[in-house]
């Protein structure tokens, strides 16, 4: 086992000093803040999609005081497009928790992290790690796709338990955590563009729905709609083109989770 984790970390970082892809902002900075944005938009989003996202998102909010500072409404409008637009609530939210408890300084511990709207395990531990080159056990696709590839060439329902001791073992190798999981994410990038996903023999393996006339679509193209002006359903139906039906059904959920309400005849950003 010793001798195999030290010739995958060998062979992950050889790879990441031919094929590092550095060029991405958020590999430029240790701005917890910026990062933080950064691992927000990158929850279920290609990279190529994120990036200029990312790059106007800053340009707007620069620290998380200006982004607590500003209306959900103009977040949501800079957020427009990259999808799953409770992200961009939470991480308002993040940014006036971090503004009023935190003195407008992201925290390091854990347990702070935790306790962010919207921050789960592993955004709390990547924030740590890419910020503060912090030792974390942590996993998402790209990372479950290199460790499963290397060692579980024809395993099935690879338990997260299983990958995560390996990981554990691998930290104890290299020099830098931010590093190495920069060079662990690239490697696995490169393995899904040659191999097929070894994702998908992982246990924790969801199939996404496709996005095409999901209420994901519909919730979306409520809140692009909303975010230039207050529209009635009946301009919201001729706008979006979808039936009254699906939009109410929307509505009431985007109502119930704080991102909008109506105000007499007309709906509105929260």
């Amino acid at each position: 086992m010793n001798y195999s984790v030290q010739l995958f970390c060998k062979k992950v970082l050889v790879h990441y000093e031919k094929e590092g892809r550095d060029h991405l902002q958020w590999r430029k900075t240790k701005d917890p803040y910026r990062i933080l944005v950064s691992e927000m938009m990158l929850q279920q989003t290609q990279v190529d999609r994120v990036i200029p996202y990312y790059q106007r998102f800053i340009k707007k909010f620069p620290i998380a005081k200006t982004l607590a500072q500003a209306s959900l409404g103009t977040v949501l409008k800079e957020w427009s497009g990259l999808g799953y637009n409770r992200r961009a609530k939470f991480l308002h939210q993040a940014a006036q928790v971090i503004a009023s408890q935190h003195h407008g300084k992201t925290p390091s511990d854990y347990i702070a992290l935790r306790a962010l709207p919207g921050v789960g395990e592993y955004t709390a531990k990547a924030v740590r790690t890419f910020a503060f080159d912090l030792p974390e056990v942590m996993l998402e696709t790209n990372i479950r796709t290199a460790v499963i590839h290397d060692f579980f060439p024809r395993g099935r329902k690879v338990s997260d338990e299983r990958l995560a001791s390996i990981l554990a073992a691998c930290i104890q190798h290299v020099n830098s955590p931010r590093v190495w999981y920069w060079a662990l994410m690239d490697y696995g990038t490169q393995i899904k563009k040659e191999h097929s996903n070894a994702t998908r023999r992982s246990r924790a393996y969801v199939k996404q729905k496709p996005f095409k006339d999901s209420q994901r679509q519909v919730r979306g193209a409520i809140l692009r709609t909303l975010s230039g002006s207050n529209a009635t359903e009946s301009t919201l139906a001729y706008k979006t083109g979808f039936a009254t039906s699906r939009l109410m059904q929307a509505l009431v959920a985007l109502e119930a989770e704080g991102m909008v309400r109506k105000n007499g005849s007309r709906w509105q950003i929260s």
